[in-house]
């Protein structure tokens, strides 16, 4: 039996890191492939289209929606944010690991398309440090800080529905802790990795 591409879901609330962290995850599993979500907000600073993210304008996201060509997509605030069936189905039959990063509500909807895949949630040592961090990257308005710090505090009450937790103190450490849990869920017996070195009777 060949072996299957793992699927691992990686959420975290917004400014904790997550995109520090994946990046060193990716470094250290080069056969590990990042899928890139679709989404309708602006790009941040420094983010490319095809490599952070497909930027799409909302007709486009709508459209995709109608064509069937998600897997799971949530709208959040005023922005779409959907996960394309071709990024997930066709590495994973050919067995490639594959690593998305989605909100708590789209990694929900994942795990019941995909009840093998791995979650992992990323989380600030306390809520001052990912306050500091949200406001030091100074793309947040008052008023939407306070969205934010609503939007934390829901998502929190999900936290226990993952698999694992592990916490962004220092980006290096926290990235090691994911590839040692991506490396270890590669050898669960479920997943095939137990080969039976006994002769077999006819």
């Amino acid at each position: 039996m060949e072996r299957k591409g793992l699927l691992i879901v990686i959420s975290g609330f917004s400014g904790v890191g997550k995109g520090t962290v994946i990046q060193m995850v990716l470094d250290e599993l080069p056969t590990l492939r990042f899928s890139i979500s679709c989404t309708t907000r602006a790009p941040r600073q420094g983010e490319e289209d095809g490599v952070n993210y497909y930027f799409l304008t909302e007709e486009e996201f709508e459209r995709k929606i109608a064509e069937g060509a998600f897997v799971e997509y949530t709208r959040t605030f005023t922005n779409y944010y959907g996960t394309l069936k071709s990024e997930i189905d066709n590495p994973i039959a050919a067995g490639v690991d594959i690593l998305l990063e989605l909100n708590v509500v789209g990694a929900k909807n994942i795990k019941k398309l995909y009840p093998g895949c791995v979650t992992i949630f990323v989380q600030p040592p306390s809520l001052e440090a990912l306050k500091a961090r949200l406001i030091g990257r100074g793309s947040e308005s008052p008023e939407s800080l306070e969205r934010r710090l609503k939007e934390i505090e829901t998502e929190s009450k999900d936290i226990s529905s993952y698999d694992y937790v592990v916490t962004n103190t220092v980006a290096r450490t926290c990235a090691e802790e994911i590839v040692a849990i991506i490396k270890s869920e590669h050898l669960r017996t479920e997943r095939g990795s137990n080969k039976n070195i006994f002769p077999t009777e006819d």
